[in-house]
């Protein structure tokens, strides 16, 4: 188990030499909180099988986001996982985040957003590793002509679309 840890920790933190991936220009932290729905991911190893995943945002007073994360693990009725990850913007342009989980202590994983559409209905969520994404949505599910040019610009960004999965949803 300790070294499961410290391997997801590493991988989480972002240890290594890597291309930095491009986040966008800018954006409102405030249209950006609330609920996304996660339409598609490359899952990190605590969130495979997740069904109903939900990624909430709630910006504190001291400018942190409080992040809620649940999810059914490994069907509808599965178990409800929980996890509350802490966000902390890194620059001025509020796309670059560190997230700061209990098991990373003092480290912050990467957390960049990388696409946003001008309506905030959908965003993508990357790593300069290339190892995880999130594809989400305000609604649980996106049109499928949408869930296309999201995946050839998350290839065009480096990414294995190949090991991109569908997180089920039904509400």
């Amino acid at each position: 188990m300790r070294i499961t840890l410290l391997a997801l920790l590493a991988a989480l933190t972002g240890c290594g030499s890597v291309t930095p991936i491009k986040t966008v220009e800018q954006v409102d932290l405030q249209r950006f909180m609330g609920d996304w729905y996660v339409i598609a991911n490359i899952p990190t190893p605590f969130e495979k099988g997740a069904h109903n995943a939900v990624e909430s945002y709630q910006l504190n007073d001291k400018g942190e986001i409080q992040t809620t994360f649940t999810f059914r693990k490994d069907s509808f009725d599965g178990k409800e996982k929980v996890m509350r990850p802490k966000g902390v913007v890194r620059d001025a342009s509020n796309a670059d985040w560190g997230m700061q989980f209990w098991f990373t202590w003092p480290f912050k994983a990467e957390y960049k957003i990388i696409y946003l559409t001008d309506d905030y209905g959908q965003t993508v969520v990357g790593r300069s590793k290339r190892d995880f994404v999130w594809i989400m949505a305000r609604q649980p599910s996106i049109p499928d002509a949408d869930y296309a040019a999201i995946l050839e610009f998350v290839a065009e960004q480096g990414y294995d679309v190949s090991k991109i999965q569908r997180v089920p949803q039904r509400w």
